[in-house]
């Protein structure tokens, strides 16, 4: 099976940096592709990054030219590097992992907190 685990949140003062990591464990890491959600409290899971197992990375307006995806198939890690954080980026953050093909549902993790605060 999979196990997902992040790590990296905290809080940051607007226009900071930080990077999440997202550990894996399992199969096929590097056959599936792999995304960064988040969740603010009051509003629904959107996606922030995701990046195909061919290295193709796709971002919503919001966070494009800010954040970058990653992926490290030997570590079987993923990660999310987030500059010019903004308040509005305050979430909890959840990796998510595509097995569907492989076992036939979506992984997740259990989050990570991230607040952007002066």
């Amino acid at each position: 099976q999979v196990q997902l685990v992040e790590s990296g949140g905290g809080l940051v003062q607007p226009g900071g940096s930080l990077r999440l990591s997202c550990a894996a464990s399992g199969t096929f890491f590097s056959d599936i592709t792999m995304a960064w959600y988040r969740q603010a409290p009051g509003k629904q899971r959107e996606l922030v990054a995701r990046i195909t197992s061919t290295g193709n990375t796709n971002y919503p307006d919001s966070v494009k030219g800010r954040f970058t995806i990653s992926r490290d198939n030997a570590r079987k890690t993923v990660y999310l590097q987030m500059n010019n954080l903004k308040p509005e980026d305050t979430a909890n953050y959840y990796c998510n992992g595509e097995w569907r093909s492989f076992y036939g549902r979506d992984y997740w993790g259990k989050g990570t907190l991230v607040t952007v605060s002066s």
